[in-house]
Formats: structure tokens, C-alpha cells, sequence
């Protein structure tokens, strides 16, 4: 997922890789263990669905979608392209993608509103939402959080992927978010604090969630920004600029060379 990110992001030449790189074992956690989902019927009535609230993350949506087969993986060298349906942040009319996004501070909201619905539905389907932590400068995040722990949205899973970096800087040097696991709780939320890139983690951590009754759950994700790609990792440059040729050659000989070193010590 990682290479095919970097990729679609150099042949476009613009997007977000450090957010995108930092939330692949969310989504793989979520696509592969957790959803109930039909790539073959993406519209499902009792699909679980899963809000993208860090929209301009949508490579990494747009990655796993065409992995499980919602579209071809050829076409995600159309990302950012003029008459493309991948569009620069999370939009509805590809298959899979419940909700466009992308004005960060939203995501929180509409998928209480997903939940509400459900719930007067009788509906089975659990929503997730992931956000970032940028986007926790937002009063609407905080309104959104009091209203599900106020209304006991149990079948809600926000998961916050911490990576501790916004557009410009750190967050803690732009608006320090401490104690954010506090403020949840403080909202009426079980938080479950996990390492953001362990797989097997995060995927204990939404079997929690599941089976957390009279409160909403959030899954405190600690992840690293550029995830994978030693020059990227941790860099606020890499917030949203896309890789040039030469760039790419080098992050995908760095993922290659660690994959390969991770099968030689399993």
C-alpha cells in the first residue's frame, strides 16, 4: 500500500503522503479485519461504513479500496487528474467512499448523524470514524464528541491517528492537544491507547471497541507521519508535497529493502 500511495502521488505531483503513510495499518486493520463491506455492492443497507474525517488523506482510502476491489488499481494513477473520480480529498462517487470530505473538523458529525440513523433504523452497522489530530484545533470536533458520549452512541468508533504533526509544525508547538486521552474520557468516551502501526493491535483494540455497550469508543492510535520512508518520517515538509522521480526511486528502495529484511526475520 505504501509503494502504491508514493506512486499515485508522484505521477499526479501533489498530495498528502505523511498523513497517508501514517494511517496504513488503520486502514488495513479496518478493510481486512473489522468492516463489513461488499466491494461488489458498495450501497449494502447494512454495510458498516467508515468516515475518512482527515479527508486529504484519501490516498491511503483510495489504496485499500482498490486492493479489496471496489475499482481497478490502474486507476489509481488517475488520482488528482482533470476528469478523474480520485479526487485530491475524499469524494463520495468512488465506490466505497461513504462520505467527501475534506474541510477538516466534519467527519465527527456526520458520522454521529450515520449513527442516530441507525440506531431509530434498527440497523446493525457500526461507523468509524478517523480523524486527525490537526484537526483537533476544531471546536466542531469537541461538540461532535460531547453530543455521541451525551447520546451513548455505542455503535460509533472514532479512532485518532496521533501522529503529532499538522499542516506547518507539531501540533504541540501549534495547539497542544495534552491530555487529549483526558478530554475524551472527559466527553464520555472509552479510550483505548494503541502503537498505530502494529496491525495486530489496532485490530484487538476494534474487537474492544465492538464489544464496549452505553458508551462510544476511541482508539488513540500513536503512529509516525511518513511512516516507512526514513526522509519523510516525522518531517512536517511532507504534510502535503508530493515526491519528484528521484524522490520516489529512493522511498521505494527504502520500503523494498525493509520489506525484504522483515521476511528474512520472520
Amino acid at each position: 500500500m505504501r509503494r502504491d500511495i508514493l506512486i499515485m502521488l508522484e505521477a499526479a505531483g501533489s498530495g498528502h503522503p505523511g498523513g497517508s503513510l501514517s494511517c496504513v495499518e488503520i486502514l488495513l486493520a479496518l478493510y481486512y479485519h473489522k468492516l463489513r463491506h461488499d466491494p461488489h455492492n458498495p450501497q449494502w443497507p447494512d454495510r458498516d461504513k467508515m468516515v475518512l474525517s482527515k479527508g486529504h488523506c484519501c490516498p491511503a482510502l483510495y489504496t485499500v479500496l482498490a486492493h479489496r476491489g471496489f475499482f481497478p488499481k490502474a486507476e489509481l494513477l488517475t488520482f488528482r487528474k482533470l476528469g478523474s473520480r480520485l479526487q485530491g480529498h475524499a469524494d463520495r462517487r468512488v465506490p466505497g467512499v461513504e462520505v467527501s470530505t475534506g474541510s477538516l473538523g466534519q467527519g465527527l458529525s456526520v458520522a454521529n448523524g450515520l449513527a442516530i440513523a441507525a440506531k431509530f433504523d434498527g440497523n446493525p452497522c457500526r461507523i468509524y470514524c478517523l480523524m486527525g489530530d490537526g484537526e483537533m484545533d476544531e471546536g466542531q470536533v469537541w461538540e461532535a464528541a460531547m453530543s455521541t458520549g451525551f447520546r451513548k452512541l455505542d455503535n460509533i468508533c472514532g479512532i485518532l491517528d496521533r501522529n503529532g504533526i499538522q499542516q506547518d509544525s507539531f501540533t504541540s508547538e501549534i495547539k497542544d492537544l495534552e491530555p487529549v486521552k483526558e478530554k475524551w474520557q472527559a466527553c464520555g468516551w472509552h479510550v483505548l491507547e494503541v502503537e498505530g502501526h502494529d496491525v495486530q493491535a489496532v485490530m484487538q483494540a476494534l474487537d474492544q471497541a465492538e464489544k464496549t455497550k452505553g458508551q462510544p469508543c476511541l482508539i488513540l492510535a500513536h503512529t509516525i507521519k511518513g511512516k516507512g520512508v526514513s526522509f519523510m518520517e516525522n518531517n512536517p515538509e511532507w504534510h502535503g508535497k508530493a515526491p519528484n522521480r528521484q524522490e520516489l526511486e529512493k522511498a521505494l528502495a527504502e520500503l523494498d529493502r525493509n520489506y525484504e529484511e522483515s521476511l528474512g526475520g520472520a
